[in-house]
């Protein structure tokens, strides 16, 4: 018998869709690869098709256009709002980018799928829309089950309590117990096998083991206010090491490298790294915007997090979900009080101390293994022969 296919369709929104993917897929793959055939795929760029590649493309400048304008971000979810879960979803997937619809739908037909498991709204549509009818799984990887993420799934994975308390309330039609999971939050595997050691990590850096540390980073592309909060700290000459880490703006991290310190400020910015888990393992504070991922990650190594924007209305309850409900966070927009707050932290480092034990108070909840048991026990509901004795 032919193994069962699980895809895995992989989509460039930002990065906060991809990682968590990575992690489930990884995971998946360890438990089940025995059983199931798992696929990994480059959805809208491997089958060569310009209109799917163009309509990823499109994705990316939209999560440009969000960070470059809180307004027009929050325009943005208004418009879902209006429309509602599945208009939402109808008007971008079958008015926004004519012919993509099906286009989008015949290539996930051709992947074959059994299962499809998918951390971004548009992977999910076309599963769900293929004539081969396979299962569907999503996860959604912000504090809240926004409007396209509400489009009809056999199983919906959240991380955030609050999240999944809300979506059983608010959208009881749509979800129940049984098709809405709680499940950790799915930072990448190789996070468990990163060092913890502050003063460690920072020699292996190159930075100073005994002088406090910032990582500072605004997603993917690099888009926020790190720019002038580092030079803010830079003229103020404090004591500390900056880490800004500038994603895929390349300009901004070339500007970064002009900078001069006065000599007490040591300013050490990266581009678009692979190691981002050693980074913040060096941080005493994280500044950033409120991403998903881009806050989840510092708050699992334990590091207090200052957020510095909000994008759109979804950043928002990301970041109100870690200030009030893990109060590992704080909220802090204009550059200038980031860098009061800074040198607040130099002088008395103890008031940093509760944000830290919050974030590290968080620390186990985090991890695929129950999200892939999920998916596993939904794949089983129409191959029930994987079951293992």
């Amino acid at each position: 018998m032919n193994k069962p296919r699980v895809v895995f369709p992989f989509t460039e929104a930002g990065f906060g869709h991809i990682m968590p993917l990575k992690s489930i897929a990884d995971e998946f793959e360890r438990l089940y690869g025995d059983r199931v055939e798992c696929v990994r795929s480059s959805f809208f760029t491997e089958s060569g098709d310009k209109k799917l590649a163009d309509l990823e493309d499109c994705f990316k400048a939209e999560v440009v256009k969000h960070n470059k304008s809180a307004f027009y971000g929050y325009m943005t979810m208004l418009g879902m709002d209006v429309l509602g879960s599945r208009g939402a979803v109808n008007a971008v997937m079958a008015v926004w980018k004519p012919g993509t619809k099906e286009r989008g739908i015949k290539h996930m037909d051709e992947l074959k799928p059994d299962l499809v498991v998918s951390t971004h709204w548009a992977t999910n549509y076309y599963a769900k829309n293929c004539e081969s009818k396979p299962l569907t799984a999503n996860y959604c990887p912000d504090a809240e089950i926004y409007d396209v993420f509400r489009y009809p799934c056999d199983l919906m994975m959240v991380s955030t309590e609050t999240g999944y308390a809300r979506a059983l309330k608010k959208h009881f039609k749509r979800f129940n117990k049984d098709n809405l999971k709680l499940v950790p939050f799915l930072i990448r595997n190789d996070a468990f096998t990163a060092c913890t050691d502050k003063k460690a990590m920072r020699r292996k850096l190159g930075l100073d083991e005994d002088k406090f540390t910032v990582v500072l980073a605004e997603g993917g592309y690099g888009l926020g206010k790190m720019h002038k909060i580092c030079k803010i700290v830079l003229e103020r000459d404090l004591p500390v090491t900056l880490v800004p880490v500038c994603g895929k703006n390349s300009e901004l991290y070339e500007e970064f490298k002009t900078f001069k310190s006065k000599g007490k400020t040591d300013l050490r910015p990266m581009g678009l790294v692979k190691n981002i888990f050693e980074i913040l393992a060096t941080a005493d504070l994280f500044c950033g915007k409120s991403g998903a991922s881009m806050i989840a990650e510092p708050c699992y190594f334990g590091i207090p997090q200052i957020i510095t924007k909000y994008a759109t209305s979804i950043e928002q309850q990301n970041g109100e979900y870690y200030i009030k409900t893990v109060k590992s966070a704080m909220k802090i927009f204009r550059p200038k009080r980031v860098a009061d707050r800074i040198e607040e932290f130099l002088k008395y480092p103890e008031r940093l101390e509760p944000y830290r034990r919050a974030a590290e108070a968080k620390h186990c909840d985090y991890g695929a293994t129950k999200a892939a048991e999920e998916v596993f026990k939904l794949l089983c509901t129409r191959f029930p022969q994987l079951r293992e004795d």
